[in-house]
């Protein structure tokens, strides 16, 4: 009996270990398509030739997604998909058979479907297109982890030469394509300060067209492709009409009152902290209309590593924590795309003692912002990268269950 047992037990251990073996290759041959399919998307960018054939895809589309012509779709699933999928199938099937696992025909399979797909289409002539390319309004904001239909049009509208990932954005978090900057027009609040400053030069840098916000327009330079406009505290709605034409909001501006706890001090540093930057926020959100403005627009705020790291300023701690909180609030609504900037000491105007260069800062936001990601840390602390996912992870669950969306 004892050895019947030992028996089944040998013989369960060992289906269980073939069929985790086959998971985990099988997962592994379907992310190795993705990245394939990816990395061909790019180069049909990149390389002429490919890209005569390429294009025929991008033509078909108008700008809701919907169709030119049936002749024109069947033309772009001969020499994009059918091309593409065959390439792929010619890739994995060798690497199938020459490694022997038999998870990796999974990929082979799946791989099959888009060449099978692509082909009854063609022959067909059957408009049966994929999830991310049916027509019609966006009604999402671009996901983070996977590519959904907002994620893709800006492929096709915002910039062909970005957004090359079709299911995961690895490939566009690689290479700095997640996010294009070339071309949108940014509106910069506290542009005046150092890093507002820095984060103007690296923008301008990236082809943007930039709106520097300020108090002080004395100090900026207008240029061609940089405006300056005179604002301050309080007059947020007096931007409507400016923000209306901005892709992109940067909430920068803000104040130290240090030591002081007085009433007066209380007042700036919630009213300039927080008050000020959510009556912009609200201001901004109002102008996301049309079919494809939840694409294209976002809102960087600048909340600090003050969210959850000390700052040796309690007002400034808590006016900021304050910000942050309501923020993560304002996420759960979804009407566009809001990124954190959580950043530690540079050196400024409201830190003299910065241990960071404003210009190192705006380089990490701008690096991290082309790849998507929504909560850029920027920080020589390393509790901040451990700290700040568990307060925001935490936040936004409680604030989900124990809150209502708009009606």
């Amino acid at each position: 009996m004892a050895q019947s047992w030992i028996e089944n037990g040998v013989s369960w251990v060992y289906l269980l270990n073939t069929l985790s073996r086959f998971a985990v290759w099988g997962l592994g041959s379907i992310f190795i398509v993705e990245i394939l399919r990816d990395s061909y998307h790019a180069l049909c960018h990149q390389v002429d030739w490919l890209a005569k054939w390429h294009n025929k895809h991008h033509m078909v589309y108008r700008r809701d997604l919907s169709i030119i012509s049936v002749k024109a779709y069947q033309e772009s699933q001969l020499y994009h998909d059918i091309v593409e999928s065959a390439l792929l199938l010619l890739i994995v099937t060798p690497m199938a058979l020459g490694i022997g696992e038999s998870g990796l025909w999974l990929g082979v399979v799946y791989a099959g479907t888009f060449l099978y797909g692509a082909s009854v289409r063609y022959f067909q002539g059957k408009i049966d297109t994929d999830y991310n390319h049916l027509p019609g309004p966006l009604e999402q904001i671009p996901s983070n982890w996977w590519v959904n239909r907002t994620y893709h049009w800006r492929h096709h509208f915002d910039n062909v030469d970005a957004y090359y990932s079709g299911v995961f954005p690895l490939v566009d978090k690689i290479l700095g394509t997640a996010l294009s900057l070339k071309g949108k027009t940014i509106a910069v609040t506290g542009a005046s300060g150092a890093l507002g400053q820095a984060l103007i030069s690296q923008l301008l840098g990236q082809n943007a067209k930039v709106i520097a916000l300020t108090s002080h327009p004395d100090r900026l330079t207008p240029g061609e492709k940089l405006k300056v406009l005179a604002w301050e505290k309080g007059r947020e709605q007096d931007l409507q009409s400016v923000l209306e034409k901005v892709d992109i909001l940067i909430i920068n501006h803000g104040v130290n009152v240090y030591g002081d706890r007085s009433s007066s001090a209380i007042d700036a540093a919630y009213d300039i902290n927080t008050f000020s930057a959510l009556r912009l926020m609200d201001v901004f959100i109002a102008t996301v209309t049309g079919p494809q403005a939840k694409a294209t627009k976002e809102i960087w705020v600048n909340t600090s590593e003050a969210e959850v790291s000390p700052a040796f300023s309690p007002l400034y701690e808590l006016s900021k924590r304050a910000l942050g909180d309501i923020v993560t609030l304002k996420r759960l609504d979804r009407d566009c795309v809001i990124r954190k900037l959580i950043l530690g000491p540079f050196k400024s105007q409201l830190n003299p003692y910065g241990v960071m260069s404003a210009g190192f800062v705006a380089r990490g936001i701008i690096f991290l912002a082309k790849r998507d990601i929504r909560n850029i840390i920027v920080t020589i602390n390393p509790l901040t990268y451990l700290f700040f996912p568990i307060k925001e992870i935490s936040s936004h669950l409680y604030f989900r269950l124990f809150t209502q969306g708009r009606k």
